[in-house]
């Protein structure tokens, strides 16, 4: 037992990693509000171009929402950061060689807005057709309809997972340590360096648990609030 305390739980070291940490936190909150309102944006622009009466825009959506789900948010990073910034290189264009934090908020970004996209998608889905049948018939436009009928019943409806993709966008956000993104699991792997103990990779899943636990206590309320009376998304 004194080993692992002295390995995963040295209090000196916690004591000074803590602070650092929570500096690193500060970068954590930055990517995550633009990642979240951008990918929750580009979601919804993309769930409305996917059930589109416009066969171009659907399948242009499709492809995009597949794509970006098909690929792991690691080689997204990547390619950002470090392809793009040699193809920049190479080419004088300048404008592709991104910063650390905004090549991070632009691939998950991208990343997310697939999969934001489907779960728009499906909570739309999950209004009765018939409510928009009946808001064209009071001489409301398509745009009209979705616009005031179904969109306000499908956000109430697709609430409760769009909190989980918070929760898992925190967890993701460490893959940005890859990218040389100053954030908490960067931090926390250069203090362990210094130090040769594995005490700050504790302080970091405690500040993640910080971060994540109160969002499943969140989700599992909303699921219970918002899921009455509805259908389940998907359905």
């Amino acid at each position: 037992m004194d080993q692992v305390i002295k390995y995963y739980f040295n209090t000196e070291i916690l004591a000074d990693t803590v602070p650092q940490l929570l500096r690193a936190l500060v970068v954590v909150a930055e990517i995550l509000f633009f990642a979240l309102l951008f990918s929750f944006v580009g979601g919804l622009i993309l769930a409305l171009l996917r059930i589109s009466r416009i066969r171009v825009f659907r399948w242009l959506a499709g492809i995009y929402i597949d794509l970006f789900r098909g690929l792991p948010l690691l080689l997204v990073l990547t390619y950002i950061y470090y392809g793009l910034a040699l193809v920049g290189s190479e080419a004088g264009l300048d404008f592709l060689i991104l910063d650390p934090i905004p090549a991070a908020v632009l691939a998950i970004t991208l990343t997310y807005s697939a999969y934001s996209a489907e779960i728009f998608r499906a909570g739309i889905g999950s209004i009765p057709h018939g409510q928009m049948e009946a808001a064209r018939s009071l001489g409301m436009t398509n745009t009209q309809s979705m616009r005031y009928i179904v969109l306000p019943q499908a956000i109430r409806v697709v609430v409760p997972p769009l909190t989980n993709e918070l929760i898992a966008m925190i967890k993701d956000t460490a893959l940005a340590s890859v990218i040389t993104v100053p954030e908490v699991l960067q931090k926390s792997r250069e203090i362990m360096g210094r130090v040769a103990n594995p005490t700050p990779l504790t302080a970091a899943a405690i500040a993640y648990l910080i971060f994540t636990l109160p969002l499943i206590r969140v989700a599992s309320r909303l699921e219970k609030r918002f899921g009455k009376g509805t259908r389940p998304i998907g359905m």
